[in-house]
């Protein structure tokens, strides 16, 4: 019963910082959006790009009513190939992304380019957006539209998320060359590229890692203090120094950044011979990380 209900408690924690990651890359990505893209006309991918152009082809239809639209069929599509969690998920970062967008506009309305520099402002459109995609895409979420279509494209191609969103989003770009000008589209085309590599490496930075190989004399305090205090695993195997002839111990684990530094202190002080190789790695899958 109490193995029950501590796995019901974690789960619930799990789903709440799940939600809480997604509210802060909704907020993040919502500023870059509208006080530098959509005020300078970036049509740099996603249907706010898109609906901006079809809007502009389509008097007749809003680009409200054209982002209604393509949200509609998008969240469709998520719904029967990436399932029902992901919906789900979607739904909550595309209200939250509406709400958000009224509420500034209501309380901090935007007409105009907040300066003269299209390039700078470029630049902040890129970063705040590719960082908030780059939460959502880590908690498997995505804030609708056109990131929906890469999520779809990472499940069923070897894509990462970054080039994913390059394949959906350059059709979109390139046709602002013919609907807002040479200048808007080049500028455009710079900042599809940029946020695609951006999001790519923004993914690796949350998840990094360090790879720990440790040669050492103290296989046995090593190994307690990553256990104990780390709330770490580890393997370890017996060798023999090929110099020394003497018996070794090797360990491996992996752990958070933060506790990289805490744990080359520590064999530092008990062992000042031990041999440490240490590398950043992203992608790890187990216990204690990300599931397979």
């Amino acid at each position: 019963m109490k193995n029950n209900n501590s796995a019901k408690s974690s789960n619930i924690l799990g789903t709440l910082k799940e939600y809480f990651l997604m509210t802060v890359g909704v907020i993040v990505m919502t500023a870059g959006i509208y006080f530098f893209k959509i005020p300078n006309g970036f049509a740099t991918g996603g249907v706010s790009g898109i609906s901006t152009v079809l809007g502009k082809l389509t008097p007749f239809i809003s680009t409200g009513l054209w982002i209604l639209i393509l949200n509609s069929l998008l969240l469709v599509l998520g719904f029967i190939f990436l399932g029902k969690a992901n919906s789900i998920k979607t739904v909550y970062c595309s209200l939250l992304y509406s709400a958000l967008t009224y509420i500034l506009e209501w309380i901090v309305p935007v007409t105009a380019p907040l300066t003269d520099e299209p390039l700078m402002e470029l630049v902040y459109a890129m970063l705040l957006t590719a960082f908030g995609s780059a939460i959502l895409f880590n908690v498997g979420a995505s804030s609708g539209g056109t990131d929906i279509v890469a999520l779809i494209l990472k499940k069923y191609t070897n894509l990462d998320e970054g080039k994913a969103l390059l394949v959906s989003d350059s059709l979109i770009a390139a046709s602002s060359f013919f609907v807002f000008g040479m200048e808007a589209g080049l500028l455009s085309m710079l900042g599809l590229f940029t946020k695609a590599f951006l999001v790519d490496s923004i993914i690796e930075s949350i998840n990094a890692c360090k790879y720990f190989v440790v040669i050492t004399d103290k296989g046995a305090e090593i190994n307690e203090f990553i256990i104990k205090e780390l709330n770490r695993s580890t393997t370890f195997t017996g060798a023999v120094g090929g110099y020394t002839n003497k018996e070794k111990t090797i360990i491996h684990t992996v752990c958070k950044r933060i506790q990289a530094y805490r744990l080359r202190s520590y064999i530092r002080q008990i062992d000042p011979n031990a041999f440490i190789i240490i590398t950043t790695t992203s992608e790890i899958i187990g216990r204690g990380f990300r599931s397979v």
